[in-house]
């Protein structure tokens, strides 16, 4: 599990009560020679507060002009976020204060030649010389100081802004019967009279600054006047507020639910906010112009858990943005909202992928903003689906962002067909849950009910998953709900500003995490509110998306148990971890029966065999040992842990993995460190990908479920730390990497899918089912040659591999004698003894069946008792001339139709040595040059060798040649 963001550590602060940053000149023009902006942490927490060293903070800083396109769009920003320039090092003035001088003007400054295009504001966070920490304002958004022109301006500085200077209420938290100091300074010495509610409160001749205390007497909109005259010119400015009313204390209307309840009434919306101990709550939104009013504070429920509010007069099918303001400090969307306009990054996402994405109301408001739509299209489900049994379960992680060049729903959905034919039934994508910024792997999610709109529309999503399971394919989304962070409205609700913490009245997060992995805020899963949420959010995807089930990330962090300290404490058995777990088990199946609970575990092996005897999927990370075979070293080679039969489990329910989204690639590895013997080289990517057939035939066909990372079936061979730049390094670790379909052009890596493909249609069969869902394997797998033998009296099955380096004579053990079918090659052997030699040279495999699997397939019948079709089905008139084989030696062969051909050579005993072609070819005669000459086929010691040609993966024939 991994995260990406920037908002790792907000600076939490009610800037309503205290300035975060002040300047000098105290009215900035751009001829300005010298201005100087200071922060003053002391008014926030966490983030930079109380932050050491104190020469390690930096600032992030640009202008916004008139060429800007929005507050988003910086001009003339010369530092790079995350490193540490000098010129951006902020000086230190005292405790938790740090001052930036811009010198040379701003215009020079930030490199605005144009002298039509004005300064208007500078923007500037202050950081952590890493970035982890920021300064921003409350909502996250950045801050701005304003840049003036040289005409005389007025300003209302307190009661203090938030820096961003945008129009509306400001959220400013008073009450009827509190006193109020007016504070409003003039570019020019000026008489300044200040206005309270339309009445003159002081007037101050001769003067840069007037203050003035007065009395809030009524409650609604408060309104301050600043009116400045030098004698030629009067300016003004406003600052409005809300104070609320007192709260109407009224139970919650019958039938209504938390979040948004649409009625049968179109014009009609009842919004429900679960938030104990708050005071009162407005909404503010497009309804009502983004300003607080007493018609849209929200009634509050006599236990004080709830807030709501019905909003009538909506128009049918419009989509409404709209904000909660809490006890007038706080702003923030509706955490149960299922979309969200996002001021910094829906700018990016382009109109193909998210088409007539609704407008942000640029201006009106700051921060997220939540979505409400009455009367909202309802997607009409096309198919019926039967859930893949979770045992035999073939699973395709993927990340969209990573899959596709459009990383779109809708070209994943057009995809499927790649999927479908490498023969898997799930896949699992991660986290698709609105997440911070757009470019994420999802495990830092902040909007639990909506889809990430960077992928597309939730219509898109419904979409793809109905495509998936009308090709037989079940939809698993992994869902992170061991934490969350500073984005998410829940967090900010309860906040301790003191401690840069959760509050501990927060009724979903712990204040401090239980364990040492956690990222972000701990989610409390021994609490109610949690509980229901959490219940909430599993309703939401199965029901209204008809997703198959969860991978839960971190799902070892869903404990109360402190093991912060104690790693080895963290694994051990935990029974109040078990007990959360089967509550969520038990929640999921009476949602929605057989959906599939997937565990990101890794704990004590007893605690992970009660959870898979209840019924739940575990993850088993064989990475290492995979990838310790694939380079050829033995050490640490036994990948028997991808069983569950390892484990002395009693059921399958072990998803066994080469590759997930956390590990390094297996073909990158091969191709740094593969061990090298004489000319057999595993660094050397021809050999590196047969290597990865080896992996795939026993991954694929081990018993249980198993799992895929996205490209692996190709050999994806880029580093898990792969750079933008093309460098590596961990810090880009969950940077976007290069997607690369051009791989299926590669004759190797095309054949590297083909054996995915080929083994994973075995487990398809009905017939064959159960023998892979058995609990009784018999494996040997510390050494070089490697075997497994499994199965019932529907299908035995028995895999050999040598992941040594070096030719290798080893013993097969059958179960029994007679007749063994070697699939891959559809060949077969008569195994006299069980105990049947063999010559292995470095990177063979077998994967041997009792019955003729191929005839089968070949005849689309389930039934294994089929009869067997003969290995030739039409004479190609295969031949190869000169033979005895030689560097001109030709192979001719006819094609009775146009189609997908694959030319091999393979020895006596169906073992495959190298492909002498793969491609399509027309219908007619073909030649093929057989060049001796190549360093594989060179290889060959004198013998005996079989050509085969197969023609749209059924029709086939073999030839003998003999090599001197």
């Amino acid at each position: 599990m991994k995260f990406r963001s920037l908002l790792i550590s907000f600076l939490f602060c009610f800037i309503a009560k205290s300035q975060l940053l002040s300047w000098a000149p105290e009215f900035i023009t751009e001829p300005a020679s010298t201005v100087e902006i200071i922060c003053d942490a002391n008014f926030g927490n966490a983030g930079i507060k109380n932050y050491t060293p104190s020469t390690d903070i930096y600032v992030h800083i640009g202008a916004i002009t008139t060429a800007s396109a929005n507050n988003g769009d910086w001009k003339g920003s010369a530092f790079t976020w995350g490193t540490t320039n000098p010129l951006a090092n902020a000086v230190s003035i005292g405790t938790n204060k740090w001052k930036y001088t811009i010198t040379g003007g701003l215009r020079n400054f930030f490199n605005i030649t144009n002298p039509s295009e004005k300064i208007l504001k500078i923007a500037i966070l202050f950081r952590t010389g890493s970035g982890t920490s920021v300064l921003r304002n409350t909502d996250g958004s950045d801050m701005f100081v304003p840049v003036y022109d040289n005409n005389f301006y007025t300003r209302i500085d307190n009661p203090f802004r938030k820096p961003t200077f945008n129009l509306g209420v400001e959220t400013i938290t008073k009450n009827v019967s509190d006193n109020i100091t007016i504070t409003s300074k003039a570019s020019a010495s000026s008489t300044i009279k200040l206005y309270f509610n339309n009445n003159l409160v002081s007037t101050t001749a001769a003067a840069t600054q007037a203050t003035s205390n007065t009395t809030i007497v009524v409650s609604g909109t408060q309104t301050i006047v600043s009116e400045a005259n030098n004698g030629t010119t009067t300016v003004y400015d406003t600052v409005k507020f809300f104070v609320a009313s007192p709260v109407n204390i009224a139970a919650l209307p019958s039938g209504v639910k938390d979040g948004i309840n649409y009625e049968t009434d179109p014009t009609a919306v009842t919004l429900v906010l679960y938030a104990p101990g708050k005071s009162n709550i407005t909404i503010i939104g497009d309804f009502n112009n983004w300003t607080e009013t007493s018609p849209y504070q929200m009634n509050r429920t006599a236990d004080g858990n709830y807030f709501w509010k019905r909003l009538a007069g909506l128009t049918s099918g419009v989509e409404y943005a709209y904000q909660y303001v809490i006890d007038g400090s706080l702003k923030v969307a509706d955490y149960n909202c299922e979309k969200v306009l996002d001021p910094w990054n829906d700018q990016y996402i382009s109109n193909t992928t998210y088409p007539s994405l609704k407008p942000y109301p640029t201006g009106l408001t700051s921060g997220i903003v939540s979505v409400l739509q009455t009367n909202k299209p309802v997607y009409t489900w096309q198919n019926t689906f039967t859930r893949p049994d979770k045992k035999n379960l073939i699973i395709y992680e993927l990340l969209v962002r990573d899959f596709l060049n459009d990383k779109s729903y809708k070209t994943l959905k057009d995809s499927l067909n790649y999927l479908k034919n490498l023969g898997i039934n799930a896949i699992e994508l991660m986290p698709i849950a609105e997440f911070e910024g757009n470019s994420s792997w999802g495990y830092n999610p902040s909007y639990f009910f909506a889809a990430d709109k960077a992928y597309g529309t939730d219509i898109a999503l419904k979409e793809f998953i109905d495509e998936c399971h009308k090709n037989g394919i079940a939809v698993i989304l992994d869902i992170v709900l061991n934490h969350s962070f500073g984005s998410n409205p829940m967090v900010q609700m309860y906040w301790d500003a003191a401690s840069g913490k959760p509050a501990a009245n927060s009724p979903w997060f712990n204040v401090d995490a239980k364990h040492d992995f956690n990222v972000g805020y701990d989610f409390n899963h021994e609490s109610q509110a949690t509980k229901d949420f959490t219940n909430r959010v599993m309703r939401h995807w199965l029901t209204n998306y008809k997703v198959d089930g969860f991978r839960w990330d971190l799902s070892k962090g869903f404990t109360q148990t402190n093991s912060v300290g104690n790693i080895g404490l963290w694994g051990n058995y935990d029974a109040a971890r078990i007990a959360t777990w089967k509550r969520i088990y038990d929640t999921m199946q009476n949602i929605s029966a057989n959906s599939y609970c997937i565990l990101e575990h890794f704990a004590n092996n007893s605690e992970e065999t009660d959870l898979a005897n209840y019924g739940m999927l575990l993850w088993g990370n064989a990475n290492h040992n995979f990838n310790q075979a694939s380079m050829g070293f033995t050490s640490e080679s036994d990948f028997g842990s991808a069983l569950s039969t390892s484990r002395s489990w009693s059921n399958a329910h072990l998803i066994g993995y080469a590759e997930s989204h956390d590990e390094e690639r297996l073909m990158v590895k091969n191709i740094s460190y593969g061990n090298v013997n004489g000319g057999y080289n595993i660094k050397d990517t021809v050999t590196a990908l047969k290597r990865q057939e080896a992996v795939a035939a026993f991954l694929c066909m081990m018993p249980g479920p198993k799992m895929i990372w996205q490209m692996g079936e190709l050999g994806y061979d880029y580093s898990i730390n792969y750079c933008p730049n093309g460098t590596t390094s961990t810090n880009c670790r969950v940077d976007d990497k290069p997607i690369k379909w051009n791989y299926l052009n590669n004759t190797n890596r095309k054949n590297l899918y083909n054996v995915y493909s080929k083994l994973l249609r075995v487990r398809k069969i009905p017939a064959y089912n159960s023998s892979f869902t058995v609990s009784s394997v018999s494996a040997s797998l510390s050494s070089a040659i490697k075997q497994i033998s499994f199965g019932d009296a529907n299908l035995r099955v028995v895999i050999v591999g040598n992941f040594g380096v070096s030719t290798t004579p080893s013993s097969v053990t059958f179960p029994f004698t007679g007749t063994w079918y070697d699939y891959l090659s559809n060949t077969s052997i008569n195994v006299t003894s069980t105990s049947h030699g063999m010559l292995f040279q470095p990177g063979d495999y077998y994967v041997f069946t009792d019955k003729n699997v191929n005839a089968v397939l070949l005849n689309s019948n389930p039934n294994p008792t089929v009869s067997i079709v003969p290995e030739a089905v039409k004479d190609l008139k295969l031949s190869v001339g000169p033979n005895p084989i030689n560097s001109n030696s030709i192979v001719n062969y006819e094609l009775p139709t146009s189609g997908q051909v694959t030319l091999k050579m393979m020895d006596l005993n169906g073992k495959y040595i190298t492909n002498l072609f793969s491609g399509f070819q027309s219908k007619g005669k073909q030649q093929i040059n057989f060049n001796k000459t190549s360093a594989r086929v060179n290889s060959l010691l004198n013998g005996i060798y079989l050509i085969q040609v197969e023609l749209n993966g059924n029709k086939q024939i073999t030839k003998v040649v003999i090599a001197k």
